[in-house]
C-alpha cells in the first residue's frame, strides 16, 4: 500500500505533535519510526488510522484520504496498545471476532493462526482465560496476531517489541520479514530499540518534535551508526 502524507499538522494546545510537509512510503517497504518520547510516533500512527483528526493536511492510502473513506480499513491491520483488545474475551473468541469482521469463518481464522503457533508458545490459545488475565507480553502477542490475521496490505505496529522476552522478539522480527516477503505488504513500526529497528527496516525515519529530521536508507545496518551518534548523550 502506498502512503502519502501532505501538509500534515496536529497540535495539542500549545504543543505541536506532528508537522510534516510531505512524506511518502512506497508499497512493500518496511519503515521504522524512531525518536525519543514525545517525538510524535504514536500521534502519527493515530492520524494514519483516522483515530485523531488533523488540524490540517492529509494522509492518503493508495490515493484515498483516510478521513473521507472507510474502504482502506479492510486492507489495514494495526496494534497500538492494549486499548485495541477486547479484554473480556478469551484469545480464541477475540481472534474469531476479528476474523468475522474481515469475512472469515472460524475454520479459516484457525488456519490463519497456524503460522503464529511458535510465537504463541502454547501460552495463548491453550489457556482458556480472559485476555485481561494474561501478562503484558502475551497481550502484546494477541494484539500483533490480531493485526495480521487477515493478511493486511498495510501493517502498523507501535512498539511491537515491548514486553516480549528475547526469544519472542526474535520470532516477531522473522514473522514480519517473512510476511513482507511473501505478501508485499507495507509495514510500519515504531521502536525505542535501535538494534531491532535496523535489523528489519530498510528505511528509517528519525522524528523529533513531530518533524522528520532524517530519512535514512538502511542497507546492512548502514543507518545504525548515524542513529547511535544522534541518540548518544555525551557528558
Amino acid at each position: 500500500m502506498h502512503i502519502t502524507i501532505c501538509h500534515l499538522k496536529k497540535t495539542f494546545g500549545s504543543k505541536t505533535a506532528i508537522d510534516m510537509e510531505s512524506y511518502s512510503i512506497q508499497p512493500g517497504e518496511i519503515v521504522g519510526l524512531v525518536g525519543n518520547n514525545g517525538a510524535g510516533k504514536t500521534t502519527l500512527f493515530r492520524l494514519m488510522l483516522d483515530l485523531l483528526r488533523a488540524d490540517r493536511g492529509t494522509v492518503e492510502l493508495d490515493g484515498v484520504d483516510v478521513s473521507r473513506s472507510e474502504e482502506w480499513k479492510r486492507h489495514t491491520g494495526a496494534y497500538i496498545d492494549s486499548s485495541f483488545l477486547i479484554d473480556y474475551l478469551t484469545p480464541k473468541e477475540y481472534f474469531h471476532f476479528i476474523g468475522k469482521m474481515y469475512g472469515m469463518d472460524k475454520e479459516t481464522t484457525n488456519e490463519q493462526l497456524k503460522p503464529f503457533e511458535r510465537f504463541m508458545n502454547g501460552e495463548i490459545i491453550e489457556e482458556r482465560k480472559l485476555i485481561r488475565n494474561f501478562s503484558a507480553g502475551n497481550q502484546q502477542k494477541i494484539g500483533i496476531i490480531a493485526a495480521m490475521i487477515h493478511h493486511p496490505k498495510l501493517l502498523i505496529l507501535d512498539e511491537p517489541f515491548n514486553f516480549l522476552d528475547p526469544s519472542s522478539q526474535s520470532l516477531i522480527k522473522h514473522l514480519l520479514q517473512d510476511y513482507n516477503k511473501h505478501t508485499g505488504a507495507t509495514i510500519l513500526i515504531s521502536s525505542h530499540n535501535l538494534n531491532h529497528t535496523t535489523d528489519i527496516c530498510r528505511r528509517i525515519a528519525l522524528l523529533e518534535k513531530g518533524i522528520i529530521l532524517r530519512d535514512l536508507i538502511n542497507e546492512d545496518h548502514s543507518a545504525e551508526q548515524e542513529l547511535d551518534n544522534y541518540f548518544n548523550v555525551k557528558e
